[in-house]
C-alpha cells in the first residue's frame, strides 16, 4: 500500500502559506494505520528499548500503538499544566516565540532506553527539546521515529546526534 496517498495536503492551514499534512485519512483507514505502525516498529525492532515516549498531541496517536506493537510501555510528553504530579519543564524557541513541554519527573530512570516518537518531523525544535528533557532525567534516546518528515525544513540536521527514522519523507 502506498501510505503517502493517505496523507492529505491542506493548503493555507493553519495560516496562509502553510501546506498542512493531514494524517487523519491514514488514521481512519485501519489497514493503512496498522501497516504504518508495523513498519515504524520494524525500523527499531532490533534496538534495545525500554519505553516509547510520545510528544503531545499527535505523537500519542502514533506512539501508543507503536508501544503496543513493540511490547513496551508508553510515556507522554505534554503541554504545560496537563500532568498531575511533579514535572520537569523545558522551554524551547520556535520561529516566532517559544513553547514548553513537560514530563513527570519519575517517568524515566537513569539508563532507560527511549524511543522518541512524533507524527511529524519539521524543524526538529520540539523533538530536540524532548531529547534534552529525557537525557536530563538520565534516559538514553536510542532513536527518534516519525510517521512523516518534511525534508525541506531540515529537522534531521537539528537531530544529527540521534538515529532518526521517518516512514514517509515529503
Amino acid at each position: 500500500m502506498d501510505l503517502s496517498q493517505k496523507i492529505r495536503n491542506i493548503p493555507d492551514f493553519p495560516k496562509e502559506g502553510i501546506l498542512f499534512k493531514d494524517i487523519t485519512p491514514l488514521l481512519r483507514d485501519k489497514e493503512a494505520l496498522k501497516e504504518a505502525i508495523v513498519k515504524m516498529a520494524d525500523m527499531f525492532r532490533e534496538h534495545e528499548i525500554d519505553y516509547v515516549v510520545g510528544i503531545e498531541a499527535r505523537g500519542f496517536l502514533v506512539g501508543t500503538p507503536l508501544a503496543i506493537e513493540l511490547d513496551k510501555g508508553f510515556i507522554p510528553i505534554r503541554k504545560p499544566g496537563k500532568l498531575p504530579d511533579e514535572v520537569l519543564n523545558v522551554s524551547y524557541q520556535l520561529e516566532y516565540g517559544k513553547n514548553e513541554i513537560e514530563i513527570h519527573k519519575d517517568a524515566i530512570n537513569k539508563g532507560d532506553k527511549i524511543l522518541l516518537v512524533d507524527d511529524l518531523l519539521a524543524t526538529g525544535g520540539t523533538t530536540l527539546a524532548a531529547t534534552q528533557m529525557i537525557e536530563s532525567l538520565g534516559g538514553e534516546v536510542v532513536g527518534c521515529a516519525f510517521l512523516l518528515e518534511l525534508d525541506e525544513l531540515s529537522g534531521r540536521e537539528v537531530l544529527k546526534n540521534y538515529k532518526v527514522k521517518s516512514l514517509l519523507i515529503s
